[in-house]
């Protein structure tokens, strides 16, 4: 499975988000264990949860809608992603899976 994934920390009032071809939970993991390493941006903070994931059909689409999601650089938007679904819905057919 792919998916595109926002994380949010309350602490620093902030969203991260990301790509992977791992569960979500366990790419969470990653993140808060500081597997990435301590200069990691999620490694600013330990209160991360998981605001959404984004199940796509490759990790190009998943990547596609990563970078639209930040290239709008707004919480706005991304709480709106979670509060209408069917922004969702739009955008993967705006960016299908090859």
């Amino acid at each position: 499975m792919f998916y595109c994934y926002l994380l949010y920390s309350l602490r620093l009032n902030r969203f991260y988000i990301g790509s992977t071809t791992l569960p979500v939970t366990e790419r969470f993991e990653n993140h808060v264990t500081k597997h990435y390493g301590n200069d990691a941006f999620t490694a600013k903070t330990t209160d991360w949860e998981i605001f959404l994931s984004i199940e796509c059909a490759s990790y190009h689409q998943a990547k596609l809608l990563e970078t639209h999601i930040k290239k709008m650089k707004s919480s706005a938007y991304n709480r709106n992603l979670k509060k209408f679904p069917e922004m969702i819905e739009k955008l993967l057919m705006k960016f299908p899976g090859e």
